[in-house]
This record gives structure tokens, C-alpha cells and sequence, in this order.
């Protein structure tokens, strides 16, 4: 017979207790741990997950109150929140039956028990138990998914050669399992060309899960990614299901994956050698199917050669590379991402689409726009919320054209872009805050807090 993927602590004072639960049960689980003394609980939970403990309710020799199992209860519960525990007795008082459900024991069995009802007991608790997991993986991958609300609509807009051919590629590489490395400065669509993928590939109804690697802490990332048992460290109360577990059978998108260091591009790369995690704190293996997305907006041949990340992990990762062409290199897509970002933000503040002259639209497409179709997108919103006009003229869009020569070749940060563009607005207003505020098409308290932010 099949026997239920579980574990089992059985944890009784009485040797020959131990081995006749244990000796029953084997039949049905797949692994029965025992032991005597409840100080051993703590060992065993760390090293590995637990899904039914059989409590003994008293340890001492003549005890019969339960004033024992009722604290080892009270100490699994605070330790692994989700493990189902039942209790046991050879005192048959329903009243104390009564009193440990009433602390949060799934059940009360008292010995010497029936075989029958035994297994009827553990197979409840373990379901249970099976249950609460589905419960807490489906409300992390709904978390998880609703970080990206907002983002999953947006289409792929462009007609230039660049953006043609960039489709292309995209429709020979997305029903395909491959790794794929997206290169792109930022702002030029690196996480939307990711879900385009998605959306093209034989995964496109499972689960696409994101991952901002230059938000995440080093000291959080295992958790976050491979997930964790309860015990694994100080907050860990709860069991949690990692990113790449939450993804499986769908596809991870790493972005900004030049953060990532060297000892944590190891842990990745066993992953995908192995297409198996482990959630920290666990020695259980639990295998992973998924297609990996990731992107950079730096070199990653540079970085390999500068010895900052694996030639192993790289060579891993771009079984197809795709660089995303900047806004600058196709201008003639910039009056329908225009149409395309107004229609959309009329929409969602409830105006009138306003008409655009060919004139401005000409001298929106001879602008550099550094910060590509992010900043292109940042412009369009602002003219919409602002401007209070039928016709949106050049002005109504704040724009601050920056040319490429002032920005250092190698500056792609949207920050330092943002900290330069100030620069030159304050220069240009005499350091008139007021006046360069709504140059800038922002509050004065926003122009504030950006001065603040950049010290200067």
C-alpha cells in the first residue's frame, strides 16, 4: 500500500510504548521518529519539519494531573505553530480531554489505544495538518502575487525595427524551457519583456512570481527564496514557502541580478543544477520546476572578469540573451507609447483625453529620454494629472532633457538621474524652489524630501 508522505513524533516515557506506535504506524507514514524525554523536542523540530506529534500528557513516575503535556502542548505550539499535536494518557478524565482542546490539541487519545482508532486520529491530524500547509503556501503565493497588481496588463507597444525584432525573438524563445538573461538600461522594460515571456510560454497558467533582488536584504534572501521551518531563526514561528517553491510549475523572474553575491550565487546555482531547495532550517529536500527569467542593467561578462560573479552561474543563465534596444534607438514608437500611457491615465483619473499637436510630439521625440520608456511613462502621468487643458503642449509635460554626455556613459541609475535633473532645475531658476518645483512637476514638500534624500 501507499503510505502517507508525513512525519510522525511520537514522544513517550514508555519504551514499549514508543515501539508499538511506532511499529503500527510505519505501515501508513513515511517516517515515525520517537522518543522518551519531551527535552529532545527542540532538537528534533530544528533539524526537520513535523507534521503530527503524539504527546504523552505525563512523565513522572505517579503523575496523572497532565500539568506536563499541557506545558510541552503550550512549548511545540510557540515553537512550530503549524504542527498538529494529539495527546495521550492512560487516564481516561474526559475533563482533562476537554481542557487540552481547548489549549489546542487536535485530539486526545487515551492508552492503552485500538489500532483502528489510532490510525483514524493520526490520519485526521496529518490531513489537518496537510491543510494548514495548502493554507499558508496559497496565502503566500496570493502575497506574492499581489505585489505585482498593477504590473501585469501592460503591452508590449512599438512598431520600429528594434522593437520588431525584439518580438520576434521573444516568440521562438518563450515556448521553450530555456533559461533566458535579460540586459537592458533601466527603465526600458526589462520586467515587462519578462511576463511577455511568460505570457508566450507553456507556463503561461501557473504562477509568474518576481523577485527584486535590490530590495532584498542579504540576511533575508534564503528565507524569502527557498523559504524556512519554524525554529530556523529567532522570528521564524511559522513554516513559509520560499519564492522559487511558490513558482513551481510556473516561472521566476530575478530582477537586478548584478546584486546578487557571490555566496548567494552559489546557493542559486545549486538550485539549478539540482531543480531542488531547502528551506532554511530543513534537510528535506523539496524538488522545483521552473522556467528562470533574469535580468541586469550591467554587464555580466564585465563582472565575471572583475571575478564578482561565478562564470559557472552566468554561462547557467543566458542559454538565450536578450537586450532590450533604449528609447533613444526607437523614437518612432515614442507617439504611440504616448497615446498608449494617456488613454490609460485619463482612464484611471477619470479625464477627458486631451489632444496633442503633431508639433509636440515631434519635440517629445527629439528629447534623449535617459531614463527610457519608465521616464517617458513618469512624464506622460504627470501632464495628465496636472494639466487642466483641452489641447497638452511641450510644456505641460516638465520635461528636463539631459543629453547623454552629461551623464557619464556609465550612469544608468534612475536616482542619480533624478539627483542631476534637480542639479540643472535649480541652476536654471536661480535656486528658486518654488519655481523649480513646478518646472519639475512635483510639490515643493516632494522637492523637499528629494533634496533631503540627496543631501543637497
Amino acid at each position: 500500500m501507499n503510505k502517507y508522505e508525513g512525519n510522525i513524533l511520537i514522544i513517550d516515557d514508555d519504551p514499549d510504548v514508543l515501539d508499538s506506535a511506532k511499529m503500527f504506524l510505519d505501515e501508513y507514514f513515511t517516517r515515525i521518529e520517537i522518543i522518551q524525554s519531551p527535552r529532545q523536542i527542540h532538537e528534533i523540530l530544528k533539524k526537520q519539519a513535523i507534521d503530527v506529534v503524539l504527546l504523552d500528557m505525563n512523565f513522572q513516575k505517579g503523575a496523572n494531573d497532565g500539568k506536563e503535556g499541557k506545558y510541552w502542548l503550550s512549548y511545540i505550539q510557540e515553537l512550530c505553530p503549524e504542527t498538529v499535536i494529539i495527546l495521550m494518557t492512560a487516564f481516561g478524565d474526559i475533563s482533562l480531554a476537554v481542557e487540552v482542546m481547548k489549549l489546542g490539541a487536535f485530539d486526545f487519545i487515551q492508552k492503552p489505544w485500538n489500532n483502528s482508532k489510532l490510525l483514524a486520529t493520526v490520519s485526521a491530524a496529518h490531513k489537518h495538518r496537510k491543510s494548514r500547509t495548502e493554507l499558508s503556501k496559497s496565502r503566500a503565493t496570493n502575497k506574492a502575487l499581489n505585489e505585482d497588481i498593477g504590473r501585469k496588463h501592460i503591452e508590449m507597444i512599438g512598431k520600429s525595427a528594434p522593437m520588431l525584432r525584439l518580438k520576434e525573438v521573444i516568440s521562438k524563445i518563450a515556448p521553450t524551457d530555456a533559461n533566458v538573461l535579460i540586459l537592458g538600461e533601466n527603465g526600458s522594460g526589462k520586467d515587462l519583456i519578462a511576463r511577455e515571456i511568460h505570457r508566450c510560454s507553456q507556463r503561461k497558467n501557473e504562477n509568474f512570481i518576481r523577485v527584486d533582488l535590490a530590495s532584498l536584504p542579504e540576511s533575508l534572501f534564503e528565507s524569502e527564496i527557498f523559504g524556512h521551518i519554524p525554529g530556523a531563526f529567532t522570528d521564524a514561528k511559522t513554516e513559509k514557502a520560499g519564492r522559487f517553491e511558490l513558482a513551481s510549475g510556473g516561472t521566476i523572474f530575478l530582477d537586478e541580478l548584478a546584486n546578487l553575491s557571490l555566496n548567494l550565487q552559489s546557493k542559486l546555482l545549486t538550485v539549478l543544477q539540482n531543480r531542488e531547495i531547502y528551506r532554511l532550517g530543513s534537510s528535506k529536500p523539496i524538488p522545483v520546476d521552473i522556467r528562470l527569467i533574469c535580468a541586469t542593467n550591467q554587464s555580466l561578462l564585465k563582472l565575471v572578469e572583475e571575478g564578482k560573479f561565478r562564470q559557472d552561474l552566468y554561462y547557467r543563465l543566458n542559454t538565450f540573451e536578450i537586450t532590450i534596444p533604449p528609447l533613444r534607438d526607437r523614437k518612432e514608437d515614442i507617439p504611440e507609447l504616448i497615446h498608449y500611457f494617456l488613454n490609460n491615465y485619463c482612464k484611471k483619473y477619470r479625464k477627458t483625453v486631451p489632444h496633442i499637436s503633431g508639433e509636440t510630439i515631434n519635440k517629445l521625440k527629439q528629447l534623449n529620454w535617459a531614463g527610457n520608456v519608465r521616464e517617458l511613462q513618469n512624464a506622460v502621468e504627470r501632464a495628465c494629472i496636472l494639466s487642466e487643458n483641452k489641447n497638452l503642449e511641450f510644456q505641460d509635460f516638465f520635461v528636463q532633457d539631459v543629453e547623454p554626455s552629461d551623464l557619464n556613459a556609465d550612469i544608468t541609475n534612475l536616482d542619480e538621474l533624478e539627483k542631476r535633473t534637480i542639479l540643472k532645475v535649480l541652476k536654471n531658476n536661480g535656486g528658486n524652489l518654488s519655481k523649480s518645483a513646478q518646472e519639475l512637476g512635483i510639490h515643493r514638500n516632494a522637492l523637499y524630501r528629494r533634496l533631503e534624500k540627496y543631501g543637497l
